[in-house]
């Protein structure tokens, strides 16, 4: 893919002569260079800040106050449903079992932070990349291609974070076996930070369905037709995406995560359908 992006390059951009194929590595080098520089860039600033990044942002999903226990719990009552959403928080009292557990989930926390931070930049870099191996009329149909990207991963992010962490969380560190409640729950940082952060990135991937049904339908490896003939099988995996996403074996959480994959993929038909039609209008009027 990187060597066909290249030639793209040298055949668009008209430089042959001044720019090589060790040219093209080394611009490509630099882009990369820069986006990791801005990841650390971010991720210095959230370990500076690590205290308040942990007690506000990565412990609030298992915090009682947190928004979404009580938001959810005035949904439940508004709708008739009773205590139904009143989710109860986890109760439970972290340790590490290493010397440096605690350091190390500081630095994975800030290098995660550091890439959703700066994930809108680290997309702009590569986008920089690639633009000059689009024609003008492929340029003109990828306009607000960052904004569009940005968006659908950062609300993937928020949903998970929001909705589906204290779901999963609060089923977790609530479920119990036996009758004897010999058993208390005392989960590894480490293995919470671990699930929180495929939770909101794993849902933040997900969310960016519509942008790669678009990407595909305009380079001709997917079309609105067959993305109806395969929506059964479509739904089938996101249900299994859905699980890799949640760890938590409730139906409830499986379902907050497959009802909006969901949603996103009929929305991917949706933006398919238009972009066939308008390379079919194209070809016509190129024709004509």
């Amino acid at each position: 893919m990187a060597l066909k992006i290249l030639e793209w390059r040298k055949a668009n951009t008209g430089d042959d002569a001044e720019m090589s194929f060790v040219d093209h590595l080394e611009e490509l080098r630099w882009h990369v260079v820069r986006a990791l520089l801005a990841i650390i860039i971010c991720a210095v600033v959230v370990f500076v800040y690590i205290d308040e990044v942990m007690d506000v942002v990565i412990f609030g999903p298992i915090e009682k106050g947190f928004v979404t226990y009580s938001w959810l719990c005035k949904v439940g009552n508004q709708l008739g449903m009773g205590d139904a959403l009143c989710l109860p928080a986890p109760d439970v009292q972290m340790q590490t079992t290493t010397f440096g557990g605690q350091f190390i989930s500081s630095i994975t926390i800030a290098f995660v932070c550091g890439v959703i931070v700066a994930f809108p930049y680290v997309f702009w870099e590569l986008w920089r990349f690639v633009k000059p191996a689009l024609k003008p009329s492929e340029l003109k149909n990828t306009r607000g291609a960052i904004f569009f990207v940005t968006f659908f991963f950062l609300l993937g992010v928020a949903f998970g974070y929001f909705l589906l962490a204290p779901f999963t969380f609060s089923f977790l560190a609530n479920y119990k076996i036996g009758t004897h409640n010999i058993i208390e729950t005392k989960p590894v940082l480490n293995d919470y930070i671990d699930n929180l952060v495929d939770i909101t990135v794993g849902a933040g991937l997900a969310f960016e369905l519509p942008v790669v049904s678009y990407v595909l339908t305009r380079i001709g490896l997917i079309t609105p037709r067959f993305l109806r003939e395969y929506r059964r099988y479509a739904y089938v995996a996101l249900l299994i995406i859905a699980a890799i996403i949640t760890p938590s074996p409730d139906w409830m959480s499986q379902m907050i995560v497959v009802l909006p994959l969901m949603g996103l993929y009929e929305l991917s038909i949706v933006i398919s359908a238009r972009v066939s039609r308008k390379i079919v209008k194209r070809e016509e009027e190129e024709w004509s």
